[in-house]
């Protein structure tokens, strides 16, 4: 039955479709077609490598959180040691000031020892102590004794008052400097303390982020792991799933009467350049004839060294001539009529591809052969005919073009 144009552009897009799910990663595996048993062991690999993974997530989760704690406790330090730097910068100008005060105070006594020097320097050219009660008796008369009495005063008044001021400023300055240096003293103290704590706090931070960077390296390596292996059963369950559409396709085709033994050419378009030389086809086209003539037996799913299906064939003789991932990979028959260039069947040399489907789509494809020119084909037929060297309508369903590789 024929397919409209349509439908035909769906069928080639689905083909499209089902080769980029076809992961490079499983190309070079030895059993394109996994049993159950593998892809459940698949499935257990990546449910150790997620726990794994969720495990070391967990891991960096706790140490960023410690990590985060310590950062606001080295933070916080270092905003207590700046403001320490403040308070020791303000005390240090305090007692500078104090020192400045203590050097004025300083000169004011000097002053005064120098007023107290002068009367008892006076005192002493007089004749001894002003407040002596001789020199009140001694008086020449009432008038000088009124004069006496007046000078005695004045200078015991000058005398006090200057001896006051001494007193005074001698307690400014040293209580001035004894505070600044008290001050001073404190906060030299305090800064140094804020300042090992700081340090304290920046070590630890620092510490803390290694650790941090060690375990996020290790989540890193286990996601990365953890995807490999997702993608490894991913493709798994997809292989399989191929085989068994390519195997389905063959027992259809064996039970499927009017096909045509060339079907018409519907326009199906594949890859517009190719990959393989004219060395590489040769290579291909012996490795296959060695399998054939070898007489090996036909496994669905087996691409060698000691069986084969037909897909598996063209990709272990591909593979063998040196097209291995990632420039060829291990497909289905359908996938590979879309990943080769369309050649005419006038056109053939050895090492192009032919492909048969049972109802001329390109989905319904179910077999593949290589070339070997003048019409024959090396093959891997079926369970009960093996690997064969056989003619190219041999099968019916040919698809109208080869393909080149």
């Amino acid at each position: 039955m024929f397919v409209n144009r349509s439908k035909r552009a769906r069928v080639v897009i689905a083909a499209i479709l089902l080769f980029t799910l076809v992961s490079p990663t499983f190309a070079q595996a030895k059993t394109p077609a996994p049993t159950q048993a593998q892809i459940d062991a698949a499935k257990a690999a990546e449910a150790a490598k997620a726990a794994a993974a969720a495990a070391a997530q967990n891991n960096l989760n706790k140490a960023t959180q410690t990590l985060n704690q310590l950062v606001a406790v080295a933070n916080a330090a270092t905003t207590a040691y700046k403001k320490a730097q403040k308070d020791l910068a303000l005390a240090t100008a305090n007692a500078n000031a104090a020192a400045l005060h203590a050097q004025k105070t300083q000169a004011a006594v000097n002053a005064a020892n120098q007023t107290i020097g002068k009367m008892a320097a006076n005192a002493y050219k007089m004749g001894g102590d002003f407040t002596n009660i001789n020199s009140v008796l001694n008086a020449n008369g009432p008038q000088d004794l009124i004069d006496r009495l007046s000078t005695l005063n004045n200078l015991g008044a000058a005398n006090s008052t200057a001896l006051k001021r001494y007193q005074a400023a001698e307690v400014v300055a040293k209580a001035a400097q004894a505070e600044a240096d008290r001050t001073k003293a404190i906060q030299v103290t305090a800064t140094a303390k804020v300042a090992a704590a700081k340090q304290a706090a920046d070590t630890a931070k620092a510490a803390q982020q290694k650790e941090v960077d060690r375990l996020t390296a290790i989540q890193n390596q286990l996601a990365a792991e953890l995807a490999k292996a997702k993608n490894f059963r991913i493709t798994l369950e997809q292989q399989k799933q191929l085989s068994q559409l390519e195997e389905a396709n063959s027992n259809i085709a064996a039970q499927t009467s009017g096909q045509f033994k060339v079907w018409p050419d519907r326009g199906f378009k594949g890859r517009s350049t190719i990959r393989s030389t004219d060395a590489i086809r040769s290579d291909a086209v012996a490795f296959a004839k060695k399998q054939v003539l070898a007489r090996l037996p036909y496994v669905w799913g087996a691409q060698g060294p000691n069986s084969f299906d037909c897909s598996g064939l063209v990709y272990a003789a591909y593979r063998s001539a040196g097209l291995g991932y990632p420039a060829w990979s291990r497909l289905n028959a359908a996938l590979y009529f879309v990943d080769t260039k369309r050649v005419p069947f006038s056109q053939l040399v050895p090492g192009d591809l032919l492909f048969y489907s049972y109802d001329g789509s390109v989905q319904n494809i179910h077999h593949i052969t290589i070339y070997a020119g003048n019409g024959m084909m090396w093959e891997a037929n079926s369970k009960h005919a093996g690997l064969l060297y056989s003619n190219m309508y041999s099968i019916k369903g040919l698809m109208p073009s080869g393909g080149r590789v």
